[in-house]
């Protein structure tokens, strides 16, 4: 199944944080907080009035509590407006 967004909504799936440091060392994973970086796996198709800027891929931040949280096929999706992305992570 798949989930297309309307209008200015984009599609976010979390994105998977790394469990080890780079020394090797393993992170504990209890009471570990989700982190805010989410990807873009699907974007809508904007409106009259607003300008799709974010892309398929891009990696975004988002506020903790925004959205609507959804589970498709026992993977957590998260849909928000184009408008409540603070910011795109670049490398």
């Amino acid at each position: 199944m798949k989930l297309k967004p309307m209008a200015d909504n984009v599609l976010l799936k979390q994105h998977e944080a790394a469990e080890t440091t780079v020394s090797g060392i393993i992170l504990a994973t209890a009471n570990k907080e989700k982190p805010a970086i989410y990807e873009v796996v699907s974007v809508g198709p904007g409106t009259k009035d607003v300008t799709m800027t974010v892309a398929v891929g891009d990696r975004v931040v988002v506020s903790k509590f925004v959205g609507t949280d959804i589970t498709l096929d026992k993977v957590d999706y998260k849909f928000v407006k184009q408008d409540e992305i603070l910011a795109v992570v670049t490398d």
